[in-house]
Formats: C-alpha cells, structure tokens, sequence
C-alpha cells in the first residue's frame, strides 16, 4: 500500500530520462566551466539536478519548459542577490527570496520548482557567491540554465520527445452527442502510448474526463431547454 503507482512509460522512460540527465548536466557543467574560463571545473550549481529531472523525464509538464526554467531561475537569482545584500538575517532573507521566486514565478508564468533553490543558494550559498554579486545571475545561473534547456532540447526531440512540448488537437474527435464507454486500461494506454510523458495518474485522468463529460452534458442540456423555450414563444406569437 506505500509503494506507488509504476509511472507511464515503464522503465525505458527513467532509463531515457538518466540517460538525457547524465548527458545534459556534463555537458553543461563543462561547457560552463570552460566559457567561464576555468578549464576542468565543473561549474554546476546544485538546483540543476531538480531542473534535470524535470527537462528530461517530464518535459511535457509546464513547470519544464524553457520559458519556466529560464525566467524562473533567472528571476530568483535576482531575488536572492537582492535579498542577500539588503537584508542581513540569513533565514529572513532566503525564506522572503524564495517567497517571492514563486510568487513572481508565478505571475509570469514561469514558475520552476528549482528556482526555490536558486534563490536560496544566492544567498545561502557562502561567501563566494555573496561576494559575486549579480554577476552570479549571468554566470552560473543563466549559463547553466541555457545550456541545460539546450540540452534538453536536443536530447528529447532526437529520442522521439517533443520539447517545448506542444499540445495538439486529436485527430479524430468523438462528437460530444456519441455516447463514448471507457474503462481504466484506456486511461493507462493512452498514457503509455503518449507521445511526452504526462505527469498524471490514469484515475486521475479519468476524474478529469468525467467532470468534462459532466460539464458538456450540463451545456448540452441548457441548450436543448433554451431551444424549447424559443419554439414555444414562436408559437404563442402564431
């Protein structure tokens, strides 16, 4: 009863996800070190193994796309240098940062879990980065969150992803008057055989259709009284 659910896609999806995580992340601590000019290093910070995690083995979810992870850090880094320099209670000032990371994240519609992070490694993040200052936004924050969006970018579509996912209309779209019977072995199938991994539940996706199949029963519904009513006022007027 603790364990959960196995996730869609089996484990030739999380071999395909740490696969694309252990290519991405070298890559761009490397490639980061060297533009950095510190050949050997690997300038990497820690919030992009959470950002990994997500660009390679959910990059469907919207917390994944570029404009998320992008933005998202970005922003938060300039929260926490921001908070780091003009508050001196450490606690205060990481736990305000990250605070305000999601709520900005949130207006912009760039909302990355990982940015949590960010935010507060600028400012807990030790001498070195405080003494960086904003240069810490540019380098490692937006270096490394490019090079990792990037990465991601090449590894899913060329491993039958689509990234940025995009959403697409069904090809053949039931009318809503045909009465459609499905059971939860569809749920999980069409998850399974989903293009981009959906990060959700089959039941849960079920709930889902059901509220929909109840909202278009309820305007079906609506509409067939509101024609009723119209034809019996013609007819009065007759």
């Amino acid at each position: 009863m603790l364990l959960p659910e196995p996730i869609a896609g089996g484990a030739g999806h999380g071999l395909r996800a740490a696969a694309g995580a252990l290519i991405g992340l070298a890559c761009t601590g490397y490639i980061s070190g060297v533009v950095a000019d510190a050949p050997g290093t690997a300038l990497l910070m820690a919030p992009m193994g959470a950002s990994a995690v997500l660009l390679f083995a959910v990059p469907a979810s919207p917390l994944a796309q570029p404009w998320s992870i992008l933005g998202g850090n970005v922003i938060a880094a300039i929260i926490g240098v921001t908070a780091a320099r003009y508050l001196p209670n450490a606690l205060l000032a990481g736990s305000l940062a990250v605070a305000l990371a999601i709520a900005i994240g949130s207006l912009l519609r760039c909302l990355h879990p990982p940015s949590g992070a960010v935010a507060l490694t600028a400012v807990l993040g030790g001498a070195e980065v405080r003494a960086s200052g904003f240069d810490f936004v540019v380098v490692p924050v937006l270096l490394n969150s490019i090079l990792l969006t990037f990465a991601a970018l090449l590894f899913n579509n060329l491993t039958g992803r689509t990234y940025p996912h995009r959403a697409h209309a069904p090809q053949h779209p039931h009318p809503l008057g045909r009465e459609i019977i499905l059971n939860d072995e569809d749920f999980e199938d069409v998850l399974n055989d989903y293009g981009d991994r959906l990060d959700i539940h089959p039941q849960d996706l079920r709930k889902l259709y059901e509220e929909l199949r109840g909202r278009a029963d309820k305007r079906r519904a609506a509409i067939a009284r509101a024609r009723g009513m119209w034809r019996r006022q013609r007819l009065r007027r007759k």
